[in-house]
C-alpha cells in the first residue's frame, strides 16, 4: 500500500482517461517550509527517489527531511539512502556482469541449490555496443564476408548474450543502433538468429546456468521496495 508521508502522494489524469499516482516535491516543500524548488535537480532527483521509497525501517521520515533541506555549503555527516529502480550497463561492463551472475548460478546448481534464484534485484538493460571490422572490401560479397568472419570471432559472445536474454527475468539486451553520420544508443532488440548466422550451444563453463534457462516473459518482474538494494550516500 502506498503511504501518503506529508499529505504528497496526488492523483494525475493521463491522456488515455486513467489516472495514477506520483509524490509531488511542490506539496511536500509546502507541508516542510523548504524551499525544495530552489534545489538542483539532481538532489531533487534523489528527493523524489527518497519520498517515494519511505517506509520507515530502511528510508525514515528524518531521511526525507535532511534532504529536502539540503544545504550547499553545509558539513556532510548524515549518509541519504536511495535507492535505484533501473540499472543501466554498457557492453563492457555489463557483459562480465551478466558472466558473474552465470558463474553464481553455476555454483548454485552444484550446492544443489535452485540457480533460479540467482536474479537481479532490479531491472538491468544492458546495451551493446559493438564495432564490426571491415575484412573484405571492394567486392560484391564483402558484407556477407565480413559477417561470418564478425560471427565467427564472437560465436561465444553472442551465444552467452542470446541465453541471458531468456534466462533472467529483470534483464534485457538491446544493441545501439549507428548509422554513417550519427550513432544513437536507442535500444532496439538483439537479433534472432539465422540459418547463415546460428547460435552454437552454450560453452562448457556456462552449461550449469544453461540449465536454469527458462522462457522469458513479456515483461520484467515487479518487486516490492523492500526487496530491492539501498544505496547510501553523503550529498
Amino acid at each position: 500500500m502506498l503511504h501518503n508521508l506529508f499529505n504528497t502522494l496526488q492523483e494525475f489524469k493521463m491522456a488515455s482517461g486513467k489516472t495514477g499516482k506520483l509524490y509531488s516535491l511542490p506539496a511536500l516543500e509546502k507541508a516542510l517550509g523548504a524551499k525544495v524548488s530552489r534545489l538542483p535537480v539532481s538532489i531533487r532527483v534523489v528527493l523524489e527517489s527518497v519520498l517515494r521509497n519511505c517506509d520507515g525501517k530502511k528510508i525514515t521520515e528524518d531521511h526525507v527531511r535532511h534532504l529536502a533541506n539540503w544545504k550547499p555549503n553545509a558539513t556532510r555527516t548524515d549518509e541519504i539512502p536511495f535507492v535505484l529502480s533501473r540499472i543501466l550497463l554498457q557492453d563492457l561492463t555489463g557483459i562480465p556482469s551478466l558472466a558473474d551472475l552465470a558463474a553464481m548460478r553455476s555454483v548454485a546448481q552444484r550446492l544443489g541449490k535452485d540457480p533460479k534464484v540467482v536474479e537481479p534485484l532490479v531491472p538491468v538493460d544492458l546495451v551493446v555496443d559493438h564495432s564490426i571490422q571491415i575484412d573484405h572490401y571492394g567486392v560484391k560479397d564483402a558484407l556477407d564476408l565480413n559477417m561470418k568472419l564478425e560471427f565467427k570471432r564472437n560465436q561465444e559472445r553472442y551465444t552467452f548474450m542470446k541465453w541471458a536474454m531468456q534466462a533472467f527475468d529483470t534483464s534485457s539486451i538491446s544493441r545501439a543502433v549507428c548509422t554513417r553520420r550519427t550513432a544513437s544508443t536507442t535500444p532496439t532488440p538483439w537479433s534472432a538468429p539465422t540459418a547463415t548466422h546460428p547460435w552454437s550451444t552454450p560453452s562448457a563453463w556456462s552449461r550449469g546456468a544453461w540449465a536454469a534457462s527458462k522462457p522469458r516473459p513479456a515483461c520484467s518482474a515487479s518487486r516490492p521496495t523492500s526487496s530491492l538494494p539501498t544505496w547510501s550516500a553523503c550529498i
